[in-house]
């Protein structure tokens, strides 16, 4: 089992620690339902450094990547980062990823942890037809820690106060020195918060949460585990690879039609997704269930006839408008909100209804 840097200080904190992703990591420390509340309120401090991390740099790394890619990388300028998905040939979904242009010919990359090794592998399958590129695998190097909340960028100015956080816009990013050692800082997260997620050596990666911790505690800063992180990104409807998005779906059926650039050129996948988008057959939604009763990945969905129209990729109690709401996978004809549902757990069928996403409002509006 891998660990990160910070590894210690959970460990000393009393963190609960799960195999995740290879990794020894915290899933949660005071509770999740505590931890999450501490991140729509006040902010949260949350150690990501299982994340892969790669380098694609050369004179062709842009055409590599446009090729690899869904979205149009073209399109972000220096210091800007994208959302984006690689696919197989057949539509289903390699990883989601975001890719930092650092310049023209220097790419960083942020991969799911539990797919770096598969993700780094189908880079390379495809890299030797573009003459000079290279991947470098930086994710043993790098440490990555996250910052969101409303009061975040507060923080964040405490820490490193000639850095100009407030101005980067959304998925825009700089360097700054902590330490006299270099970090990347980006306006991007997984919480729907305002927040950064910032990336430098895994030498500076204590110390520098130690401070942002020191920094935040008059606000109520709180280590955050995996467990509030997963309920977080789903009151916002952000897919997790494994259940909203996996090898068998189509990005068009999972609500990224948003990531997938028709017009942008070829792209691995591209074919499916055009075939998939001329007969569109589902979709993913948000839904919320009656009483007490928590929908997990996989349970069945059916109409209100009983007839089973698909499955619940992720559910939970959630805890800002607790309530039991989660995320479907479903026939198109049902997708619409308000849409009468039930969820079939334990044998039993409960009633829910078919909800919009993102199911909160947050300090990002």
């Amino acid at each position: 089992m891998k660990k990160t840097a910070l590894y210690d200080w959970h460990e000393k904190a009393g963190a609960k620690i799960i195999d995740f992703g290879g990794y020894l990591m915290p899933v949660q420390y005071a509770g999740i339902i505590a931890e999450h509340r501490a991140v729509r309120s006040a902010a949260g401090l949350f150690d990501v450094s299982h994340m892969g991390n790669f380098y694609v740099r050369g004179k062709r790394a842009l055409e590599f990547l446009q090729s690899m890619t869904t979205n149009d990388i073209s399109k972000a300028a220096d210091g800007q980062a994208q959302y984006n998905l690689m696919l197989y040939p057949n539509g289903g979904i390699v990883d989601d990823l975001i890719i930092y242009r650092i310049d023209s010919e220097t790419f960083f990359l942020i991969v799911n942890a539990s797919n770096a090794p598969k993700d780094y592998a189908w880079l390379q399958e495809h890299i030797g037809a573009f003459e000079g590129v290279v991947l470098e695998d930086h994710t043993d190097r790098l440490s990555l820690i996250a910052l969101q909340g409303p009061l975040a960028l507060n923080i964040l100015s405490r820490v490193f106060p000639s850095t100009e956080v407030n101005s980067l816009g959304s998925f825009h990013f700089c360097s700054a020195l902590f330490n006299g050692s270099e970090a990347i800082i980006a306006r991007t997260g997984y919480t729907g918060e305002q927040g950064v997620e910032i990336c430098l050596s895994n030498e500076q990666a204590q110390p520098l949460w130690e401070a942002l911790m020191e920094a935040g505690k008059e606000d109520g800063i709180q280590p955050i585990g995996l467990g509030a992180r997963d309920t977080l990104r789903l009151e916002m409807g952000y897919s997790l690879y494994g259940h909203e998005i996996d090898q068998d779906t189509n990005p068009l059926e999972a609500r990224l039609k948003w990531v997938v650039k028709m017009e942008k050129g070829h792209f691995i996948g591209k074919e499916a997704c055009q075939q998939v988008e001329s007969n569109l057959q589902r979709g993913v939604a948000g839904f919320s269930l009656e009483g007490r009763v928590l929908p997990r990945q996989h349970f069945k969905v059916y109409n209100r006839d009983r007839q089973e129209i698909g499955w619940v990729c992720s559910g939970t109690q959630s805890p800002t408008l607790q309530e039991p709401v989660g995320t479907c996978n479903i026939v198109r004809q049902y997708i619409k909100p308000g849409t009468p549902i039930f969820v079939e757990v334990r044998g039993g069928f409960h009633s829910g209804v078919i909800r919009s996403l993102p199911f909160v409002t947050t300090s990002l509006g």
